[in-house]
């Protein structure tokens, strides 16, 4: 009996393991049937007419990850970029921001820590080590040059540095040197504008800003969007005097209305002078090394030690030869593309900060990303939804913001077709403080059977952090019974937005 189980056991385990052998010589077979078919879609992407099948010009966000993501999909790819990898947004953008917003925040922080029972410390601007801060932040900017180029390397891609201009349409020169590619992609960025007028040499910009040998007692800051805004927080922050100067009636214009003004009264609150409505006619350098400004229609000038101009970039496309083989650029140097980062040239496209799309890094990203997908691994074009993107401004409280404006919302649905929900408050870690500081969100709802959240609008310091998902959830079309529905997380800001039930008045039945 014991033989008869012992040959069944056996017979079973050589069947078992015939079965495994077959398994992995099917397998095995599969692996290279898929690599062979793999490398006949490579070979169909390259194109032994040209040295290459990409080449991008401009190693920021967008043309790095599209680069990347095209050599990973079988691509020949070269990359030529004439300054530091990683762009306006590692090198003197995004994250050197918001280093100097961390260092900006502990002088607040350690004055209020006494009231969490801590020794009480209070400084001011001498009291930074701001030439440590700065080698410490240099250092770190150049690991990731460092990791942003291995990283390329490893993906093999050729990275070729120096400045690269377009002989033809299938040509770049770079150190005079003629390179060929079936594909070209323009991911040149953008720089600052400083204004033509007097004492402009004078003026700093936010490049400059980054690699300041000092701290300034007090500076002037001319601007009133994202860069204006968050320099003045970040200068407040370390204890420097601020002026802020507006040219038109409001901060971040583009932004709602009620975070405008929220925002405005804690700039205020926080000792950051603003001046509206008033534009700098020159700038004078004084013999102690500080400037003299004067205004336009103001006989009142102010002295300081530094001027500081944000008032927008332009895309960096000049002296790349867009005009000499004929790509179309409108009246401020943008590069025109279609939907899917095409320009007028069929195998020439443009991602970033050169178009007239949005000039966020995770934009140029996205988008990048998606066209190295279409050109090298046959996927189907997709757009970039640009409606549902999800940003923030890092000033002090930091707003994030998502979806339409009020003032959108009334334009597309009109005065009686949405609804907003909104609180202010007081944020829990000003309370022991007694810091008279205020959160603030807004929901806006689509006024319907579905009731869709069409826009969500925060100011408080953990804004950053909460919008990311408020986006997703605004992309996937969340209604108000979904938020009203949801279990909010106690005790944070964030709850905020899923318990707010009341209607707020519209401004115009206000008035009334």
């Amino acid at each position: 009996m014991l033989g008869h189980y012992s040959r069944a056991f056996f017979f079973h385990q050589s069947v078992d393991n015939s079965y495994k052998l077959c398994r992995i010589s099917l397998s095995t077979l599969q692996i290279r049937f898929y690599s062979r078919l793999a490398m006949s879609k490579t070979n169909e992407k390259t194109d032994s007419n040209y040295d290459y099948d990409y080449f991008v010009i401009g190693g920021g966000s967008g043309g790095v990850r599209s680069s990347r993501i095209a050599a990973q999909h079988g691509a020949r790819v070269a990359l030529a970029e004439d300054k530091k990898l990683g762009g306006t947004c590692v090198n003197v953008g995004c994250v050197p921001k918001k280093l100097f917003c961390y260092a900006s925040h502990f002088r607040e922080l350690f004055h209020d820590a006494h009231s969490y029972g801590w020794p009480k410390i209070d400084m001011n601007y001498n009291d930074h080590n701001w030439k440590q801060f700065i080698e410490n932040k240099n250092a770190e900017i150049q690991r990731l040059n460092n990791a942003y180029e291995k990283t390329q390397k490893d993906n093999n891609v050729e990275i070729i540095k120096g400045h690269a201009t377009l002989k033809n349409q299938n040509t770049v020169i770079v150190n005079n040197k003629e390179y060929t590619s079936k594909y070209i992609l323009l991911a040149v960025g953008g720089h600052p504008i400083v204004p033509n007028i007097q004492g402009r040499e004078h003026i700093i910009t936010s490049d400059d800003a980054f690699f300041l040998e000092k701290l300034p007692k007090n500076i002037l800051i001319v601007g009133g969007g994202y860069i204006a805004t968050e320099f003045a927080c970040i200068f407040n922050g370390f204890g420097c005097d601020v002026t802020l100067i507006l040219r038109g009636k409001t901060i971040l214009r583009s932004f709602d209305e009620d975070v405008q003004a929220k925002l405005t009264e804690e700039l205020k609150k926080s000792g950051i002078h603003l001046r509206y409505e008033t534009e700098v006619e020159r700038i004078e350098k004084l013999s102690d090394d500080s400037y003299s400004v004067k205004f336009k229609n103001d006989t009142k000038t102010i002295n300081t030690n530094l001027v500081m101009f944000a008032i927008g970039r332009q895309p960096s496309t000049q002296n790349i030869g867009l005009e000499k083989i004929g790509v179309k650029i409108n009246e401020k140097s943008i590069i025109e593309v279609d939907d899917y980062s095409q320009t007028n040239i069929s195998n020439i496209y443009a991602v970033g900060d050169c178009t007239d799309r949005k000039a966020l890094t995770p934009v140029a990203i996205q988008e990048g990303h998606y066209l190295a997908n279409m050109l090298f691994n046959n996927e189907q074009p997709r757009k970039v939804d640009y409606d549902t993107v999800g940003t923030t401004v890092f000033s002090e409280p930091a707003i994030g913001t998502c979806g339409l404006t009020e003032q959108q919302a009334k334009e597309k649905y009109g005065s009686d077709g949405y609804d907003v929900y909104e609180s202010t408050f007081k944020p829990m870690f000003a309370q022991l403080p007694k810091r008279d500081r205020k959160s603030y969100v807004k929901l806006i709802v689509e006024k319907n059977d579905q009731q869709r959240v069409v826009g969500i609008h925060l100011m408080d310091h953990s804004a950053p952090e909460i919008i990311q998902m408020c986006s997703v959830a605004i992309r996937a079309g969340a209604t108000k019974e979904l938020f009203d529905h949801s279990i909010g997380i106690h005790p944070t800001s964030a709850e905020e937005i899923v318990q707010i039930r009341e209607k707020r008045k519209k401004k115009n039945e206000e008035k009334k």
